[in-house]
């Protein structure tokens, strides 16, 4: 983090100084996990229903915290403000003010946010020092703790914003001021919120909008609701797609997923040889090269860069051998129609056939149309080969199942990740391939996480098992 004393610290949040000096200095990143924090960072305090972060402030101090923000005096160094979450907003357009030389990338869209942002950090990161870290912190809480990640040296940084809400782009974007902005696609995550697919991409088309001038809009030419973004820029506009001044041309995909292709740009061509597992990881290596070409013409550096690029998130196509001769594909972080329907089509082609097990959890926040879109899912999984599916969670999970079993797919469906887990224990196979993915709040992250860790239960009964 830049360094900033204490009152500095208090001045910019707009707080209050209690037992502490104002003379000290914070020198790490925002933590909100005291287990995770830095000497000389922040500890922010978050009031819980059932956890109160401020009873973790003196741990987090004697831990090695320079200060704690919090809503009350904790009997060490703090800064008591009235709002935690909206002083940590104004923390970030602090320390972005601060950051001369800096320039902020933004990533928002329905889908593939998180993977652009993990492809873009490491070209980017030839370029200079940057800031990308892994996973999705891309609400009101977790853009500030990526921002308190620069330092003086920081060159980029990649900025992944989330949205439930219309404004709630706006109101990110301010407090990073991107120079330049990813729309990666419009789809049905959050429909529940957003309402219909139009209030989404209203939603979404803020970023482009918070563009300067002189910045740059990337946007997918293959999704027409992000195509139509480009009449709110008053920023030039880079398209990707597959069509557009950047795409992909001669796609091959080899037997373990991985997609090859000539990146083809207005500054030349390169090929790239990805690393991640699923050929719909293209188009966000096409969105991540577009935004590259804001900063370099050398599109040789941008493809190595991502030929180069390993999985840096987890729980999306995190592919694992286990004995005995079980393939498990973790790709449970989140769930989407448009996601879980890629998964499946990768999932299929690493099968090359073997039995392929899916484990399905419900998508949420599809809005009124979710039950449709379980249904098709569940059809989905039986044009692509499954053998044996588990629905995991609610109505929604049992529809997928339904439905696949009437595409003649053998199913079961079971309310939660404990019921699936002993299922899987009991029904695979030596040589199988088990796709796990559903929603992030259904916990099915653990149970790959589980499977691979213990190899199998029981590989003596497990080898026993057909293939049937």
């Amino acid at each position: 983090m830049l360094t900033m004393t204490l009152a500095e610290l208090a001045s910019a949040v707009g707080g209050t100084l209690r037992d502490a000096d104002p003379n000290a200095v914070v020198t790490a990143p925002v933590r909100y996990d005291s287990r995770l924090i830095e000497p000389g960072g922040l500890f922010a305090a978050f009031p819980g229903v059932n956890v109160d972060g401020h009873e973790f402030a003196a741990r987090a101090v004697a831990d090695g915290a320079a200060v704690v923000l919090g809503s009350r005096p904790v009997g060490v160094p703090a800064v008591v403000v009235e709002d935690v979450r909206a002083a940590l907003g104004r923390l970030a357009a602090a320390l972005v003010i601060r950051a001369t030389g800096l320039t902020v990338v933004g990533v928002t869209g329905s889908v593939g946010k998180t993977t652009t942002k993990d492809l873009l950090g490491p070209v980017l990161s030839r370029l200079g020092p940057t800031v990308a870290p892994p996973g999705n912190l891309n609400n009101e809480i977790g853009l500030p703790s990526t921002v308190s990640l620069i330092t003086a040296e920081t060159r980029f940084l990649v900025s992944e914003m989330g949205a439930r809400n219309v404004g709630d782009v706006t109101y990110l974007a301010g407090l990073v001021q991107p120079r330049v902005g990813i729309v990666t696609a419009i789809g049905t995550p959050h429909l529940s919120g957003f309402g219909t697919l139009e209030i989404t991409t209203k939603a979404k088309s803020e970023l482009i909008e918070a563009l300067p001038a002189d910045g740059r809009a990337v946007l997918n030419a293959d999704d027409h609701r992000v195509a139509g973004m480009a009449a709110k820029s008053a920023a030039p506009v880079t398209f990707y797609g597959a069509s557009a001044d950047v795409r992909a041309e001669d796609i091959t995909v080899d037997a373990l997923g991985r997609a090859s292709f000539l990146l083809c740009t207005p500054a030349g061509s390169s090929a790239v040889a990805m690393r991640l597992i699923g050929e719909h990881y293209v188009s966000n290596a096409l969105a991540a090269a577009a935004a590259a070409l804001a900063f370099t013409d050398d599109v040789s550096l941008i493809a190595d860069a991502l030929s180069s690029a390993a999985r840096a998130s987890e729980g999306r196509m995190q592919v694992s051998e286990i004995e005995p001769g079980i393939t498990v594909i973790n790709d449970a972080y989140s769930s989407s129609p448009t996601s879980t329907a890629a998964a499946l089509k990768t999932a299929a082609a690493l099968a090359q056939g073997r039995r392929l097990l899916a484990v399905l959890g419900q998508m949420n926040e599809l809005g009124a149309d979710s039950p449709r879109h379980h249904t098709e899912l569940g059809g989905t999984a039986a044009d692509a080969g499954v053998r044996y599916l588990i629905g995991v969670g609610n109505a929604d999970a049992g529809r997928i199942a339904a439905a696949a079993s009437a595409g003649g797919v053998e199913v079961e469906h079971v309310p939660d990740a404990a019921a699936a887990l002993a299922l899987i224990h009991r029904r695979w196979a030596a040589g199988d391939v088990v796709l796990i993915k559903g929603s992030n709040s259904l916990g099915l992250q653990a149970v790959a996480k589980q499977l691979v860790a213990e190899g199998a239960s029981d590989p003596a009964h497990a080898a026993t098992q057909g293939n049937g």
